[in-house]
C-alpha cells in the first residue's frame, strides 16, 4: 500500500508540473521611453524590471522603447543605450528591439522580452493619414509537440483614427493565413467598441473580455481608459486562465498580465 501511495504521489506531482508547464504568462507594458512620468529626467527601468521579475512572464511586449537615442543618454549619465537590452539584462530574459522610427540619433519603437532565445521579425504598419511611423514585432516559439506560438507586440497610432483602422486591418492580414497560435499585446490607443477595436476583434479575441474582468489601464493614478490589451487568435483553442492589470507607478500605463493555456 505504501509503495502504491508513493507512486500515486509521484504521478500527481509530475502531472502537476506538466500542467504548469503548459501555462503561458504574457505581459504588455508601455514603459514611457524608460523615464519616470512623475519624476522627469530619471530612469524607470528598475521599477519596470521589478514588476517583470515579480510576475515572471514568459513573454513581455514593450512599447515606447528607445535604442541608442540621445534621450536615453539623458537617463544614463550621458551614454546612449538600448533599453530592451538593458531590461533583458535586468530580468534574465532575451531582448528584441523593433524600430518604428528614427529618433534622437537612434531608434524608437517596440520591444519583446522572452525567456528563450528566439527568432524575431519586424513588420512596418500603415500610416495613410501620415504621422509617426508604427511597427509590429514578433517572435516565434515551437513547442515540443510541434505547435507554433507567435507572440507579437505593437503600438498603434495615437493621432489618427484612420491610421488605427488601417493598422488593425494590416495586423489581421499579417496573420490571416497563419496556423500558429498568436498572442498579440500592446498599447492600441483605442477603447472597446470603437471601429479599430471592432476590426481587430474580427480576427482576435480580447483576453480580458473573455475572462470577464476588463479594467482600465491609463493613467496609473486614476485609470479612466482601457487601451492596453492582450489579444489571442481565434483559430486556436486558447483558455484564458487569468487577467490582471498590475497597479503600480513605474509608467503612465499599467501593465496587463494574462495567463493562458492551449486545450
Amino acid at each position: 500500500m505504501k509503495v502504491r501511495f508513493l507512486i500515486l504521489v509521484v504521478i500527481v506531482l509530475i502531472s502537476g508540473r506538466f500542467l504548469q508547464a503548459q501555462e503561458l504568462k504574457v505581459m504588455t507594458f508601455n514603459i514611457y521611453h524608460g523615464e519616470q512620468n512623475y519624476n522627469p529626467g530619471k530612469s524607470n527601468l528598475e521599477e519596470v524590471a521589478k514588476v517583470i521579475n515579480r510576475y515572471k512572464p514568459d513573454f513581455v511586449a514593450l512599447q515606447e522603447v528607445d535604442s541608442m537615442t540621445n534621450r536615453s543618454a539623458g537617463l544614463n549619465e550621458g551614454t546612449p543605450f538600448n533599453q530592451v537590452a538593458k531590461l533583458a539584462e535586468m530580468t534574465g530574459m532575451y531582448g528584441y528591439f523593433g524600430k518604428a522610427i528614427d529618433f534622437s540619433n537612434g531608434g524608437y519603437g517596440e520591444g519583446i522580452l522572452s525567456k528563450e532565445e528566439l527568432s524575431y521579425k519586424v513588420h512596418e504598419l500603415h500610416i495613410p493619414e501620415g504621422g509617426e511611423g508604427r511597427a509590429l514585432i514578433q517572435v516565434k516559439y515551437q513547442k515540443s509537440n510541434g505547435e507554433t506560438i507567435i507572440f507579437a507586440g505593437t503600438h498603434l497610432c495615437h493621432q489618427f483614427d484612420k491610421n488605427r483602422k488601417a493598422q488593425s486591418k494590416a495586423i489581421c492580414q499579417i496573420y490571416k493565413h497563419s496556423d500558429a497560435a498568436v498572442i498579440l499585446g500592446g498599447d492600441f490607443n483605442f477603447q472597446p467598441g470603437t471601429k479599430p477595436y471592432k476590426i481587430l476583434a474580427k480576427c482576435f479575441d480580447d483576453a480580458a473580455k473573455i475572462k470577464g474582468n476588463p479594467e482600465n489601464t491609463i493613467p496609473f493614478h486614476a485609470p479612466e481608459q482601457r487601451i492596453d490589451y492582450i489579444f489571442i487568435s481565434q483559430n486556436t483553442n486558447w483558455i484564458v486562465k487569468d487577467v490582471k492589470v498590475i497597479r503600480n507607478n513605474a509608467s503612465d500605463h499599467m501593465p496587463v498580465l494574462v495567463t493562458l493555456s492551449l486545450k
